[in-house]
């Protein structure tokens, strides 16, 4: 969400957000201008962002379905979101490179990142961590169409994203709660591969360098690598 927050801060729009506690994200978010508040009353909420016509609403599963700032918005008619939406129609608009799996999504994720920002490519990331080298989960390039985002299998968020290339490093029996056993999950996998543009790529898990592959497509080729 914080990632989220920072990407419409550089687009100059107004963001204003609720977290249960404060930490080093939010006090972040603050000084770059996001009104952020710790307690969930609508009352404390800057009346700007009372006007359905301009504001748009973004949450996450996180969010308990009793949080009364969050039904204030439902019950009056105000756009909302879940994450994935969002970041899926951003993504969209651009040439996404989707990073799932069961596992190292936000370690793969940032090694790509950091590959395409120390190229000439340059991209715009939505990392799942805070990298130690740009200490931030979040990465612009001003004039990148590449968009680098972890695709989540939780809740099927992943099926939000029509990406130009993805990365599967894994499909293990997890989120069991949402799909009942590993066959529904792998389904979904497939169907999330089946997304992916035609003229684009995919990378699985294999005995082949996933890294030396993408720097190859950088740096050397304008193939496509089916």
């Amino acid at each position: 969400m914080s990632a989220l927050a920072r990407f419409f801060i550089s687009e100059n729009k107004n963001v204003a957000g609720y977290d249960r506690i404060k930490t080093e994200i939010t006090k972040t978010l603050q000084s770059l201008g996001a009104d952020i508040h710790f307690t969930d009353d609508i009352s404390i909420v800057n009346t700007d962002f009372l006007d359905k016509e301009n504001t748009l609403i973004i949450y996450t599963p996180a969010i308990p379905e009793k949080h009364s700032e969050l039904n204030y918005f439902k019950n009056n008619g105000f756009n909302i979101k879940k994450r994935a939406q969002a970041l899926g129609e951003i993504t969209n608009q651009k040439k996404g490179i989707a990073i799932a799996g069961t596992h190292g999504k936000t370690t793969i994720s940032s090694i790509i990142s950091h590959i395409l920002k120390t190229s000439s490519q340059g991209c715009i990331a939505f990392l799942g961590g805070i990298t130690k080298n740009y200490n931030s989960n979040f990465l612009l390039s001003n004039n990148s169409e590449n968009i680098v985002v972890e695709a989540d299998e939780f809740d099927r968020s992943f099926l939000q994203l029509f990406p130009f290339a993805a990365v599967i490093s894994s499909i293990d029996a997890d989120h069991l709660d949402i799909y009942g056993d590993k066959d529904e999950l792998i389904k979904s996998f497939n169907l999330f591969a089946n997304q992916v543009d035609d003229n684009g790529f995919i990378i699985v898990k294999n005995k082949i360098c996933i890294l030396v592959i993408f720097y190859q497509i950088i740096n050397y080729s304008d193939k496509v690598y089916p």
